[in-house]
């Protein structure tokens, strides 16, 4: 995390780093972002939500590319319904999606020829995540007024806040 001085002052306009083409379904445009992570090297993942895929955009890049998803709308596990976030963990180079009208968490390998994810979580109707830096994954689901907290590899969430 980086350390941001209480003084700093920000630019007042920003540039457009991924998208800005429209709303629809090429790689150089977007339908509804719901969710985004930014790595190390500035590589932006973005949950593309109403176009069921998650977007990768390096910097500078005019097109973005289809890392997860993007095969229209299913429950297959190599589709995704609506994603509304997404993160990278680090240690297996994996990203972490939540699947939101598919009412799980999928895991998807950065590595090339993953062709689908695999289920951490079923049964949530999952909002938004975080990673600590002891890979506890946090998650909210919409409606429900808490934070569960999971060890990867259990389905059982500990309610934290």
């Amino acid at each position: 995390i980086p350390n941001i001085p209480a003084d700093a002052k920000w630019a007042q306009y920003g540039m457009t780093v991924a998208g800005g083409d429209g709303n629809d379904n090429a790689t150089n445009q977007l339908s509804y972002p719901a969710g985004l992570f930014v790595d190390d090297d500035q590589t932006v993942l973005i949950a593309d939500s109403w176009n069921n895929r998650i977007m990768q955009w390096k910097p500078g890049d005019k097109n973005g590319q289809v890392v997860a998803g993007g095969k229209g709308p299913g429950e297959r596990l190599d589709q995704l319904k609506n994603p509304t976030d997404v993160l990278i963990d680090k240690e297996t180079d994996s990203l972490i999606i939540c699947d939101s009208s598919n009412l799980r968490v999928v895991r998807w390998s950065r590595h090339s020829g993953t062709i689908q994810g695999e289920i951490l979580i079923d049964n949530i109707l999952c909002a938004k995540l975080a990673m600590d830096d002891q890979r506890y994954l946090y998650v909210t689901a919409y409606f429900i007024p808490e934070v569960k907290q999971y060890r990867l590899g259990d389905k059982n969430g500990t309610v934290v806040a």
